[in-house]
């Protein structure tokens, strides 16, 4: 394929900051991307090229016009890996610090669109042939209440979640956004007043004790709906000096890990994401081996989706699941490899969006394409998460037209 344009400009994400949007052309098609950024970033992920003087992103995109879209428009390209090897060599860094992973990964995705476009197939069915996955609908991880660094730590842990299971998913859907619903009215009774929204869009509220948010959100899942709770702790945010403190407690490794498994037996936990901090390579090999086998223990900090480090840390047995997100690495070649290595693991796939999200709903098609355990786009109440929604609406549509 030939590429005729690449143009990239800059756009501003769900928290209001800049981000990059990249449209590239071939001789019939147009595919446009633009990529997220966290608040809750691991050490490790790969570099976000940011200008000087602040949050800008217009260095980035004079690396996309002047460096990335020269060399794109020299070539012609047999496959999307083809891209991102010849951007991966011009950047030149193991960490994408000349260019920026921001700026590398939006026409990484363009890219892979245009291709699906080329192909006339939908591009969930594109990247499950890239992969040679089946596709299927994953599990919704619908982020209810927002905690931590993405709602000025008014409950300790950064996210609650409702994980929905189900025939299909409109059924996911509709369980979760019901459960999502009822929780406001019960927030609002409990709080004698309006609730407001995290980064995430879901309810950011302060609750009594540890234990209030699980409570709460024990009355509203049940098997019947196929309706579970998990977390994401984000450990590594409220981790100092070897000890973790929250709720104006100090814990230690042992009885935060004790905490945990109370919180599993108590009410089903389905899944607990970065339990510890991303240097606490210990704690996360003790829960798994003292909780793995009854719940999903989440890597996501520890790992940022990097081949590399996936490979040292199913060695250890830190993990049996985890979180997928393409702006961690920076291209979709390196993600795509990421979930390989994990699957050979026998980790769960767990596709997720960020915290600063856009209206690019491509996680969508890639949870699908994937085939993953579950997707992450947060709380159906800000636009930019609502299109991914729509988008994993709208596939299923597509696969069910298709085997009719």
């Amino acid at each position: 394929m030939k590429i005729t344009e690449c143009n990239a400009k800059q756009i501003l994400d769900s928290r209001g900051n800049p981000t990059i949007e990249v449209v590239l052309k071939s001789a019939k098609h147009k595919a446009t991307a633009s990529v997220p950024s966290g608040k809750s970033a691991g050490s490790k992920e790969a570099f976000e090229k940011r200008d000087a003087d602040g949050k800008g992103v217009k260095s980035a995109i004079a690396g996309i016009s002047e460096i990335i879209a020269p060399a794109l428009l020299k070539k012609d390209f047999e496959n999307p890996e083809e891209v991102d090897k010849l951007m991966l060599e011009l950047d030149g860094t193991p960490n994408k610090e000349n260019l920026g992973a921001n700026a590398i990964l939006a026409v990484s995705i363009a890219t892979t669109k245009l291709f699906a476009m080329e192909a006339n197939i939908h591009l969930w069915k594109y990247i499950a042939y890239i992969n040679k996955t089946t596709p299927k609908a994953p599990r919704l991880y619908m982020n209810v209440m927002n905690g931590g660094v993405h709602a000025d730590f008014c409950l300790p842990f950064q996210e609650y979640i409702v994980v929905a299971g189900g025939e299909s998913m409109h059924d996911m859907y509709r369980n979760a956004s019901d459960i999502f619903t009822k929780l406001g009215t019960i927030l609002e009774r409990e709080t004698n007043q309006p609730v407001p929204l995290g980064d995430e869009g879901g309810y950011a509220v302060s609750l009594e004790g540890v234990a209030r948010p699980f409570e709460i959100l024990a009355t509203l899942v049940s098997d019947d709906t196929h309706t579970s709770i998990a977390i994401d702790a984000a450990a590594s945010e409220f981790y100092r000096d070897g000890v973790y403190e929250f709720s104006g407690e100090l814990y230690a490794q042992d009885t935060l890990l004790n905490l945990y498994g109370d919180l599993v037996g108590e009410y089903g936990l389905r899944s607990i994401e970065d339990p510890f901090a991303e240097g606490d390579m210990e704690g996360f090999q003790d829960i798994v081996a003292e909780i793995g086998d009854r719940a999903l223990i989440v890597a996501d900090d520890l790992t940022v989706t990097n081949p590399g480090i996936i490979e040292e840390m199913a060695q250890k047995k830190a993990a049996n699941a985890i979180i997928i997100k393409p702006n961690q690495i920076g291209t979709l070649s390196q993600t795509y490899k990421a979930v390989k290595l994990a699957r050979d693991a026998g980790w769960r796939i767990i596709v997720s969006h960020r915290s600063g999200e856009t209206k690019d709903s491509f996680i969508a098609d890639l949870a699908y394409g994937l085939g993953a355990f579950g997707i992450k786009v947060g709380a159906p109440t800000q636009e930019e998460r609502v299109v991914k929604y729509e988008r994993l609406l709208e596939i299923e549509e597509e696969i069910n037209n298709q085997s009719h």
